[in-house]
């Protein structure tokens, strides 16, 4: 970021770097790849007119170099879309060690979750209703969702909002962007600016459940009037809540940039290592009274003892790579490209007791008194590696009235999916160590490209379009894990998104009206755990908009009416599948619709307050449920079909709602925030006994900064979160069939912690 005072502009008289890429590389040679470009577009830019120590710092009036990378992406003023943003300070204030879902948690219309009970580890979150796997998230403009399940896995991303300067929530459709289309929100991260001063932070953090964080930065500031360094490294390690729910995560950011003085190029590189205890089953509902930290995971039977095996573990790692050059044009043009890698790799491990050999394709095994033996404790280990890789592209013209950006996008995923079984209780029954059970493949092809506009029709008055294109290819093949079944998917989509709007700003006040299309196709689980007559098709959302707001130096007020109308939803139906996994099919006609309240007032100068409030209906029109029927013994009988009418879409809460103070006093500061969420069915069924009960949580922040003459600042902070210790889940499973004529229910509740704190002390330099 420019030191202040100073500006970086870029020099008309530059060559663009125009850039044609195919990026379809063999895995051993696309890091070799990555190296060659790196090393051949800093080439180019030293090639161009080399700025003094002034002119290469300065950035034109509204747009910095850094900016510039994500301004093809994200929202701006004027622009008819709901959205919210969180500050890299809003962000360091919460950030004791839970990841980005804990950290979002009091944007309007969002409620989290955690399988420890804590927000370290495995967490996710939810917008409008709309779960992880339709929210559009990236970084800096390069998607982050698994291109297979669509979700993101925030266990690998530790601690990234340390390196994160700001981030956009926008809700509903948005706008165009690069990725699985955004069904109920974007949440586009921009990481860290670079620091044209050197420095140095280091950050520990304890507390309850084992919970200890500790974090490093460092930054070179500028050197040679061109370039910049900076490096991250943390670790966090906790018990969890829930009981064995260790985690262990480690990870690192670093980034090198040159500045030109028309250029940045900038290399980003970030991962993590993780390993977690499995938490992943919840708490059955009968023993939510008596034992809210059971672990079902892992547990087995030996000789009439209940024991838990220790190493029933996640372990995963990743690393990510961003290569970026932004070229000024003018005054009012600007391009970006992008080269991007990720590769992952890992795998979960369990202990699976009395399990059928022939699921595992493993022989029989026939014991000393000749009898075949067609079951057995095993440990199998499930494995996916996988390598994500492409180019984004965008070009940006920002003049008096117009605004307008045009990009485009390729993205290639190939992942590799097996298992093996690395012991058995028989040991005959594994014909070789490690011995591999299945494996396929899925491979997808993902590319887009859009134009949007945003043109001044009055002095007050904006119109917006928006256009966006999108192909995708993905195919599945091989032995999938279910006794070896063979799966073979092969799947092509094309798909036009358009977006519309009008804004109108006059004083403090503001309003728009806007119309959006997005498309989406099925995930993963879609097809490999269909039932047998299931043909998953792709999802279309039609998303009605409305807004108000005003504002002024000491208060602002804001509604938002929104209306998503869905044909062929993909939601959980109750249906399960031939080994009782549960399901998701399309629903014909389902809904979203509501009001988002926002307010905020400074009441004295060290006292403010701020809330929101979300008013929502969540419906699907006509609802089926189907359920299996056995007998006493277990045996199939058939599927019965009730037909119920209008009903809740499960995990969608009427009502939301937020309140925050804010204290500040000289170097003394507070924050009290409070959630509320409403009732939350788990299935389609609007049933009462298969719900999560209504919360409402409070969380106290107090820190205070010294100001020593030998360094800039030691920041000491206490967080104490569910103040009044509150029990609650915020998620949950079920299974429910008929079994000799009775009801049977199976079940699993996330139970949160009570209240428990954080203490966190950080030295900066």
């Amino acid at each position: 970021m420019p030191a202040k005072g100073k500006k970086c502009i870029f020099s008309k008289n530059s060559s663009p770097l125009l850039f044609l890429l195919k990026f379809r590389l063999s895995k051993r040679k696309r890091m070799k790849s990555v190296l060659i470009i790196a090393s051949s577009l800093v080439v180019l830019s030293a090639q161009g007119k080399t700025a003094g120590p002034a002119d290469s710092l300065k950035i034109s009036k509204d747009i910095s170099l850094d900016e510039v990378v994500v301004t093809a992406t994200k929202v701006a003023k004027g622009t008819p879309v709901a959205y919210s943003e969180l500050t890299k300070d809003e962000l360091n204030r919460r950030n004791d060690g839970q990841g980005i879902p804990f950290l979002i948690l009091q944007s309007p219309s969002v409620i989290m979750t955690s399988d420890a009970g804590t927000g370290i580890g495995y967490s996710g979150f939810r917008i409008r209703g709309t779960d992880a796997n339709r929210i559009n998230i990236t970084v800096n403009g390069v998607p982050v969702n698994d291109s297979e399940s669509h979700t993101v896995f925030w266990v690998n991303m530790p601690d990234f909002a340390s390196s994160v300067d700001n981030i956009q929530i926008q809700r509903g459709a948005g706008t165009s962007t690069n990725g699985a289309a955004a069904f109920g929100a974007t949440v586009a991260m921009q990481t860290q600016k670079s620091e044209l001063k050197p420095y140095a932070e280091y950050s520990v953090s304890a507390g309850s459940f084992g919970t200890v964080k500790n974090m490093v930065k460092l930054g070179t500031g500028l050197l040679q009037d061109h370039f910049v360094f900076d490096a991250r490294y943390s670790n966090i390690q906790s018990d969890g809540y829930i009981d064995r729910a260790k985690a262990n995560m480690h990870s690192y950011f670093a980034s090198a940039a040159y500045y030109g003085d028309n250029t940045l190029i900038r290399f980003q590189t970030f991962g993590s290592i993780e390993k977690t205890y499995q938490a992943w089953t919840g708490v059955p509902s009968y023993l939510l009274d008596s034992d809210r930290t059971y672990n079902p995971c892992g547990e087995y039977q030996e000789d009439g003892v209940t024991k838990y095996y220790q190493n029933q573990t996640d372990n995963y790692q990743q690393q990510n790579y961003h290569l970026t050059a932004s070229q000024r044009l003018s005054d009012l043009w600007n391009m970006n490209l992008t080269l991007h890698y990720t590769h992952g790799a890992g795998y979960y491990e369990d202990y699976k007791g009395g399990a059928k050999v022939k699921d595992y394709k493993l022989p029989l095994y026939i014991d000393s008194q000749g009898d075949t033996i067609a079951k057995t404790d095993l440990v199998r280990r499930k494995w996916l590696e996988n390598d994500f890789y492409g180019a984004i592209y965008s070009a940006n013209y920002r003049g008096e009235r117009l605004q307008f950006s045009a990009g485009a996008a390729i993205n290639r995923y190939d992942g590799d999916h097996f298992g093996r079984v690395i012991w058995a209780k028989q040991s005959n029954n594994l014909p070789v160590p490690d011995y591999e059970y299945y494996r396929n493949t899925g491979d997808k092809l993902d590319y887009n490209m859009y134009a949007k506009a945003n043109y001044q029709l009055h002095p007050n008055l904006n119109g917006y379009l928006d256009m966006q294109y999108r192909g995708i290819h993905y195919t599945i093949e091989g032995s999938d894990d279910k006794a070896g079944d063979h799966v073979n998917v092969d799947k092509h989509w094309n798909f036009f998104n358009p977006k519309a709007g009008i804004n109108f700003q006059k004083g403090g006040h503001n309003a728009f009206v806007s119309f959006s299309v997005a498309n989406r196709e099925p995930n993963r689980d879609n097809f490999t755990e269909a039932g047998r007559d299931e043909r998953p098709q792709h999802e279309t959302l039609y998303d009605y908009e409305a807004g108000y707001g005003f504002g002024n130096s000491r208060f602002r007020i804001g509604a938002n009416l929104y209306f998503m109308d869905y044909s062929n939803q993909l939601i959980l139906t109750g249906k399960i599948s031939e080994i009782g996994e549960a399901l998701t099919s399309n629903i014909k006609d389902s809904y979203r619709m509501g009001i988002e309240l926002t307010g905020g007032v400074e009441i004295t100068c060290w006292l403010d307050w701020s809330g929101n409030l979300t008013l929502s209906r969540n419906k699907i029109k006509n609802f089926t449920e189907s359920i299996e029927v056995y007998d006493a013994d277990w045996n199939f009988l058939r599927e019965d079909h009730n037909e119920l009418g209008t009903t809740d879409i499960a995990f969608s809460p009427d009502i939301i709602a937020n309140s925050m103070f804010n204290f500040s006093w000289k170097q003394f500061s507070a924050s009290f925030n409070s959630q509320f969420v409403g009732r939350q069915y788990i299935d389609n069924t609007s049933c009462k006994d298969r719900s999560i009960d209504p919360y409402f949580v409070s969380n106290l922040r107090v820190g205070y900064v010294f100001k020593p003459k030998f360094m800039k600042e030691i920041a000491l902070d206490v967080t104490v979160n569910n103040l009044f210790n509150e029990q609650y889940e915020t998620n949950a499973w079920v299974y429910s069939a008929i079994v000799g004529g009775e009801r049977y229910k199976e079940d699993g509740y996330f139970t949160q912690a009570g209240t428990n704190a954080m203490a966190r002390v950080t030295f900066r330099f």
